[in-house]
């Protein structure tokens, strides 16, 4: 919560550098990438404990992201509660059935075919950890009054990238899930009218009997996905 008297420019050096040579640079940027290839996105998980501790450090790395404005404008709702879980499977299945049912559409749920996915989400209950992101659209200063985020969307869209890095360097797995609608999340994670919840993500370590489809494989090759223009 912002205060005003904290809102002021004043610059300070530049604490950390991280700088490699060009031969280094590349062969960490490299061996990241092949890491990151190993991040999967896994519906099986075991019921194994996760400590709190990991999903906490996990999270403080996704609160370094850029911001507009640096108003941070997210919050994080780590959730091992199995009653809370299982009331969270119950209102997403409720609307994944209705989805699944005709209500997402032809062109969409065909586009879903490959993927293997359907309105039962028995892992929203297995995972060790539930992690609701919510959107902050306003904040409210220390003297209560309310202030405008911006680029909440890119800013929440940046931390959760980070959050699912985080997890995968801690050698977890993650499965996003966006049910829509979402609001009961926010009586249900005593959350503020001010946050939108946007995303949940089931976070453990994969069954042993885990799959992927193979569609996910398929990724596009770095020429569809980068322009070059050197002057």
């Amino acid at each position: 919560m912002y205060s005003k008297d904290q809102l002021r420019y004043e610059p300070l050096p530049l604490p950390d550098r991280v700088e490699l040579p060009e031969a280094e640079a590349l062969k960490a940027a490299e061996a990241f990438r092949a890491y990151m290839a190993q991040r999967h996105t896994v519906r099986d998980f075991r019921p194994d404990p996760v400590p709190e501790a990991v999903i906490a450090a996990s999270v403080a790395a996704a609160g370094t992201a850029p911001s507009g404005a640096n108003h941070q404008p997210w919050h994080f709702v780590a959730i091992a509660d199995p009653a809370m879980k299982a009331e969270i499977r119950a209102a997403a299945e409720a609307e994944e059935e209705s989805f699944y049912a005709g209500g997402g559409g032809e062109e969409w749920l065909k586009a879903l075919e490959p993927i293997g996915t359907g309105a039962s989400k028995p892992h929203l209950e297995i995972a060790p950890w539930l992690i609701v992101v919510f959107a902050q659209r306003y904040g409210v200063t220390k003297e209560g009054e309310r202030y405008k985020n911006y680029y909440v969307p890119e800013s929440v869209g940046i931390a959760t990238g980070l959050l699912i890095a985080a997890l995968h360097h801690a050698g977890l797995s993650a499965l996003t899930h966006t049910p829509n609608p979402m609001r009961f999340l926010n009586a249900l994670c005593d959350r503020p009218e001010s946050e939108k919840p946007v995303m949940i993500l089931a976070v453990g370590h994969p069954a042993a009997e885990a799959t992927v489809p193979a569609a996910a494989k398929i990724k596009k090759p770095l020429a569809e996905i980068l322009t070059v223009r050197r002057g």
